[in-house]
């Protein structure tokens, strides 16, 4: 397929062999999984995942690649593609009544962040994730407290899941070549909550305004939703700051914000 990368897709189209087999092992797909693909591309990764399941969906932004995706597939099985921006769209449309769907995807670098939040909005409806992401993002997002890495984004996917990284990919493996290594990381929704969150829009709202400005401490970060006395109540020490908290304690934090507004479930 012959296809100019387009910038402002953020496309870089994996073509390297022997990552893709790596690829498609740490996937493991099975006949009847209900597998997506996000960003499929050229191809790549697709051909290997519907010749392995038979049906499949996938999700594509640019037009232009549709057709040819379509012919290159159709004799592999039932390639079902939704020519529409992943960041609006309804991935629990596509799970079973189990809500057993597994996502896996190229993501753009420059609105990966984005997605993932997206997804952890529908996480219920997930099994698993698999993605090529920036490895510095994916260091990010298995960051204990304390690390340098360790943010939002950190918080937020350790909340609703286990955090897996599995093996780094170079730039070399990629058309064009991208400026940074990227890696391949799993993802798996806790089906049983690992924390107790009672307001979860207010436990985002509060992570962020944690992480907003690293070196504020608390009592000035969460001014706008907490007091001093309410963040020691919470058992946390108003001097400390966001990156020295674990998920557990932003939980409490938050859950303690929720009784005060009343929105505790």
């Amino acid at each position: 397929m012959n296809h100019r990368p387009r910038k402002r897709f953020g496309q870089n189209f994996l073509h390297d062999t022997g990552v893709i087999r790596r690829i498609i092992s740490c996937i493991a797909p099975r006949a009847g999984d209900r597998l997506v693909e996000i960003g499929p591309g050229l191809g790549a990764i697709t051909r290997e995942l519907l010749s392995a399941v038979g049906s499949m969906d996938a999700v594509e932004l640019d037009r232009d690649l549709i057709a040819p995706l379509a012919r290159m597939c159709a004799p592999l099985g039932d390639l079902r593609i939704h020519n529409l921006d992943a960041l609006g769209f309804d991935f629990c449309s596509l799970a079973g009544p189990e809500g057993a769907l597994r996502v896996v995807g190229n993501l753009p670098y420059n609105i990966s962040t984005p997605i993932l939040f997206h997804l952890l909005d529908q996480a219920h409806c997930i099994a698993d994730m698999h993605f090529m992401l920036q490895r510095e993002v994916v260091q990010r997002m298995g960051a204990e407290p304390g690390c340098k890495a360790y943010g939002r984004l950190s918080v937020m996917l350790q909340a609703r899941c286990e955090v897996i990284p599995l093996f780094d990919i170079g730039p070399d493996a990629f058309t064009p070549a991208p400026k940074v290594d990227s890696a391949l990381v799993r993802l798996v929704p806790h089906r049983t909550a690992r924390y107790r969150i009672d307001d979860y829009p207010l436990f985002r709202r509060l992570v962020a305004a944690a992480f907003s400005q690293r070196r504020k401490t608390l009592r000035n970060a969460l001014a706008d939703l907490m007091t001093e006395a309410e963040i020691r109540h919470a058992g946390q020490t108003p001097g400390a700051r966001a990156e020295q908290l674990s998920v557990a304690a932003f939980a409490a934090l938050a859950n303690a914000a929720a009784c005060k507004n009343g929105t505790a479930s």
